[in-house]
């Protein structure tokens, strides 16, 4: 059975989202060298990306096009299968590359049937509203946050407001010289 891992990008005071939506503190000095190389490393297990019907709108947009030159995990993004957790979406195009799978219906019961498809990881990307079912479920099995060195003051956070105290094991951290922070946590049971 798959891991569940679910990664964010964040800023320093755990906004991963801003006021309109979108993620004005990611910019292209918090990424690239160092950061992309652990990434490639972090990522090396991976099976299959789940993503809801906003997140994969903005990664259809960039990642069937983006080359390795240009994005190092541009290949690995590609040639994994993809899952986008829907039941707006007819279909899921990914440019040249296989479409994601359009995965209609209950998204507890597509994300369970997935862990149990795949061995291995597999991974949600942004997708606030997928990660806080996942969460409120009970489906997470690992937490990676990339914390960017900006404040926001404002917008939506990782997990939704309803979570419990949910106890999380620090597995992994490295800090980059351009100020981002990686940390991987294991999920505990909310208490």
């Amino acid at each position: 059975m798959a891991r569940l891992i679910v990664e964010q990008i964040v800023s320093a005071d755990g906004t991963a989202e801003d006021g309109e939506g979108g993620m004005s503190f990611l910019t292209p000095e918090s990424t690239g060298g160092e950061v992309d190389r652990e990434q490639l490393r972090r990522l090396a297990d991976l099976q299959a990306i789940v993503l809801g019907a906003n997140t994969y709108r903005m990664f259809a947009s960039y990642w069937p096009t983006a080359s390795e030159a240009d994005d190092p995990i541009a290949g690995l993004i590609n040639r994994l299968p993809k899952h986008v957790l829907s039941n707006s979406l007819d279909a899921a195009p990914w440019g040249d590359h296989a479409p994601a799978v359009v995965e209609r219906g209950d998204v507890i019961e597509s994300l369970q049937r997935l862990k149990g498809e795949y061995p291995g990881e597999i991974i949600l990307w942004g997708s606030l509203t997928l990660t806080d079912a996942a969460f409120l479920a009970n489906e997470v099995d690992l937490l990676r946050l990339r914390i960017l060195p900006s404040l926001l003051g404002g917008g939506r956070g990782v997990v939704p407001t309803a979570l419990p105290v949910t106890p999380l094991r620090l597995v992994a951290s490295n800090i980059h010289p351009g100020g981002q922070v990686a940390l991987e946590y294991e999920v505990g049971t909310p208490d």
